[in-house]
């Protein structure tokens, strides 16, 4: 079965709340405070959290005296986001390869826990990097969360069950070519069928990601191997890409 095109219009709701109950506050601060640490943006600079799910970083990046935006393409997560940061929350439902938001509007953009290189092609991704350039200031700063691809490689799990809920959920991961996909099925309700979702992310090499970015106008200027700051290396699980807008 081959993954749809555009699987995470499908994914991105109930189930997938379900299954990464761990994404938690603990792991969102230490994000942010990376953010913080090494990118500086600018003191109460308005700051875009693109693909902000359930709206973690967002909380964070507020308390820390910043006009957060969070933008995702899930109604159903951004229902969740609402829910957690109350009237506080500042959050728009939109594609981030094409956002509504009008040129360096932004003093910083954040992506965290790989919401990119979800795209059929490499050519939406780039669009993306176009996006992100578009909406920056001159100069104003980023932060791109990604998978660390020679870790994906190395530590892949062909597969796994568990049971959420009463229900099995069985994974199963493979790599096809520059590119590593999920396919999760959930054991069906009583009165129903399974439940079948993907996952598939384009695994960029660092120096490939870092290219890329600079490409568009993003430079990067550090890179870490997790949100405590380490450098990367093959073992580590991130791939994190701190850098300026050009």
């Amino acid at each position: 079965m081959t993954a749809p095109a555009e699987w995470f219009r499908d994914w991105f709701g109930d189930a997938y709340l379900s299954l990464y109950p761990h994404r938690d506050q603990v792991e969102a601060g230490a994000g942010v405070s990376l953010f913080l640490r090494k990118a500086a943006p600018a003191q109460g600079c308005p700051v875009l959290d693109l693909g902000c799910g359930v709206g973690r970083h967002v909380g964070f990046l507020n308390e820390a005296g910043h006009l957060s935006v969070g933008l995702d393409l899930s109604a159903r997560l951004l229902l969740e986001a609402r829910r957690v940061l109350g009237s506080s929350g500042r959050l728009v439902r939109g594609d981030m390869r094409r956002l509504p938001f009008r040129k360096e509007s932004f003093g910083a953009v954040v992506n965290f826990f790989t919401s990119f290189g979800y795209f059929a092609s490499p050519g939406e991704d780039r669009a993306v990097a176009d996006e992100i350039r578009r909406v920056l200031r001159t100069a104003g700063v980023f932060l791109l969360d990604y998978l660390n691809a020679p870790h994906v490689r190395d530590t892949l799990v062909p597969k796994d069950e568990r049971t959420i809920g009463g229900r099995l959920v069985r994974q199963e991961r493979w790599i096809d070519g520059d590119t590593v996909i999920k396919r999760i099925t959930i054991s069906a309700a009583s009165d129903g069928d399974d439940e079948v979702y993907f996952e598939r992310v384009r695994m960029y090499e660092p120096d490939q990601l870092s290219a890329m970015l600079d490409a568009h106008g993003l430079v990067t200027t550090a890179r870490f191997g997790d949100y405590d700051g380490s450098s990367v290396v093959a073992s580590s699980p991130r791939l994190l890409l701190v850098g300026r807008a050009g």
